[in-house]
């Protein structure tokens, strides 16, 4: 009850720093870790966690300031549970839908003012519509305003550790002064199947009925990832297609957060590749290989044309990197012949010459670079020639292999490389936004 009063204090403190700020903008400025995010700024920023130990996996611009859009409702769902797990709120009571709350832009719900709504209902619309008047319904059903329930938003967050976060507004519609980043939406996520995995089921809803309606969920990638549970998408002009997920494969769970993509295409292509990575290697850690996921890794294109081709996105992933771009042709119809020295052939008429004698072979390393999995032999060896082709002089001392297919996957492999030779190889690959990456011995 203590720690409950405290936080409404502390909220009413932020709401009054937050009018002041409107008074005196350079205070304002004082209080907030960002108030705007510069146009030259790329919009992409991108996380994976592994929600077990909190381990990241992979990073790029995860700390950046981002706008969240409707990711912003976790956040809203998350106080609402809080307050269902203290007892303060049932599933079953109703909440009361304002004038203000009704007239929220789309998407919404469609409830007119003075009707109620169930708090059990109004979750379900935030999970799946993303309803923006049930967000404000939600939030002065618990804290009487939205503007105090944004500042116990912004409060709770930084508890949690949010540290480049503050909200404004509880449904994530544009207000420049709303910022997050990848890894406090990736710190949030966490955070509610933590602390309320009896409700987290809120956020895997794919759809459900309300007055005789089916109301479906934005995020369509839940339908095609298996072991994918949940958590939101976002969009607004400013921020681009947003999306934070988790998904659970063989006991491990991960989550990814994707902030502006171009389209939900892109956006959901480039998370089911980020988990695909991520889980393979998981897997392939429990196996014992030592392996990480490359920092540098082709970061796709989020604002034009992205090209991405039908290779290793299924199952197991393609854990040399996100996306391939082959430009070559048709892979040839045999096998690509890799050279090995033989033992010259006794003619049988003559005596066979005396062997010379051999010349020492430097010594082979360890390390293998990975350049790509994909899920045919034929889209395997085209990989091969194109890295045969282009980057001979990286894997001049290599021996190239495909092998056969692990986990259904034809994986492109230079083998017997020195750590540093392995590790320039992967940096001319990367440079040429090729997939790479380095294992280990």
């Amino acid at each position: 009850m203590y720690q409950s009063a405290c936080r409404a204090f502390l909220a009413l403190a932020l709401i009054a720093t937050a009018a002041a700020g409107f008074l005196s903008p350079g205070h304002a400025h004082a209080q907030v870790p960002y108030l705007s995010i510069p146009a030259s700024e790329p919009k992409y920023a991108a996380i994976v966690v592994d929600a077990n130990t909190g381990e990241v996996l992979y990073a790029k611009r995860a700390d950046s300031p981002r706008y969240p859009a409707s990711i912003t409702k976790v956040m809203t769902m998350y106080l609402v549970m809080e307050a269902m797990a203290d007892g303060r709120v049932k599933p079953t009571d109703m909440v009361t839908v304002s004038a203000r709350a009704a007239s929220q832009p789309p998407t919404k719900l469609g409830v007119a003012a003075g009707d109620q709504v169930s708090v059990d209902d109004a979750l379900k619309a935030l999970a799946t519509r993303s309803a923006n008047d049930m967000a404000v319904a939600l939030a002065e059903h618990i804290a009487g305003t939205e503007q105090r329930f944004a500042a116990l938003m912004t409060l709770r967050g930084q508890e949690l550790g949010m540290s480049n976060t503050r909200f404004v507004n509880a449904s994530g519609l544009p207000d420049s002064r709303q910022i997050s980043s990848a890894r406090d939406i990736a710190i949030m996520s966490r955070a509610v199947m933590r602390d309320f995995p009896q409700y987290y089921g809120y956020f895997g809803i794919k759809s459900f009925y309300f007055r005789g309606r089916l109301i479906t969920s934005h995020n369509r990638l839940m339908g095609q990832f298996a072991g994918m549970d949940g958590l939101k998408t976002g969009y607004i002009n400013a921020s681009g297609f947003n999306l934070a997920a988790s998904a659970v494969r063989d006991g491990r769970r991960l989550i990814a957060v994707v902030l502006g993509g171009r389209s939900t295409v892109t956006r959901d292509d480039h998370v089911e590749d980020l988990l695909l990575t991520g889980f393979d290697v998981l897997k392939r850690r429990s196996l014992g290989e030592s392996i990480t996921v490359a920092q540098s890794m082709f970061e796709p294109v989020m604002e034009g044309p992205v090209v991405r081709p039908p290779t290793a996105m299924g199952d197991a992933g393609d854990v040399g990197g996100l996306r391939v771009v082959l430009t070559d042709g048709p892979a040839p119809a045999g096998p690509i012949a890799v050279q090995r020295s033989m033992a010259p052939i006794a003619d049988p008429v003559t005596r066979p010459a005396p062997a010379k004698k051999a010349t020492p072979k430097k010594p082979r390393g360890q390390y293998v670079v990975q350049a790509g999995a994909f899920k045919s032999k034929d889209q395997a060896r085209q990989q091969l020639k194109l890295i045969q082709k282009r980057f001979s002089s990286a894997f001049a001392e290599a021996e190239a292999d495909i092998g056969g297919a692990v986990g259904g996957y034809f994986r492109v492999r230079f083998e017997g490389m020195t750590a540093d030779a392995a590790r320039a190889a992967c940096k001319t690959l990367k440079a040429k936004k090729q997939a790479c990456m380095v294992i280990a011995p």
